[in-house]
């Protein structure tokens, strides 16, 4: 599966109000790192799982977009009178290989134990994170800038498949 959803202005919006509302809080507040740890760790696994090209994660990153753009459009009309739903130009990372998924499913099990044993406030902080990090990587500007990411990511897997299979050790 290749294919993304396409953003228009107003999931963007709705990207944005959820980054803001969680920046806004941290940058007024000493700017301690760890205010913005929930979001982190949603925002960090919604990336890695954008660089999935199928299955269950890569479908929900691709249908990212389409869960903001109504209600963003909705906001954006009623709020401002203008219309948003001129389409983004969407980008997409591509290359994971099957060492990387090793790595991908990890993540996001991390993110997922994460959000089991945190309260409330940080399990809308992780959800928050994951929707604006799986959004922003359906933009061409975000996914050229992580394009690096899958081969990270299989570069990762690949180490942890030669520990296992004893490479190097002997």
């Amino acid at each position: 599966m290749t294919a993304t959803s396409t953003l228009t202005l107003g999931g963007l919006l709705v990207a944005l109000i959820i980054l803001t509302c969680n920046l806004y809080p941290w940058y007024t507040g000493g700017r301690e790192i760890s205010r913005l740890a929930a979001f982190g760790k949603g925002f960090g696994g919604a990336v890695c799982a954008a660089a999935c090209p199928g299955g269950i994660l890569g479908w929900a990153h691709s249908r990212s977009g389409t869960v903001g753009n109504g209600a963003g459009e909705r906001a954006g009309q009623a709020l401002t009178g203008t219309t948003a739903t001129d389409g983004l130009t969407t980008g997409q990372l591509v290359g994971l290989g099957t060492t990387g998924a090793v790595i991908v499913v990890i993540a996001v099990t991390l993110v997922a134990l994460s959000y089991k044993a945190a309260g409330k406030k940080d399990r809308r902080r992780i959800i928050g994170g994951a929707y604006v990090g799986s959004v922003l990587c359906l933009t061409a500007g975000v996914a050229g800038a992580l394009a690096w990411l899958p081969g990270a990511l299989n570069a990762a897997g690949d180490g942890v498949v030669a520990a296992f299979e004893g490479a190097g050790i002997l």
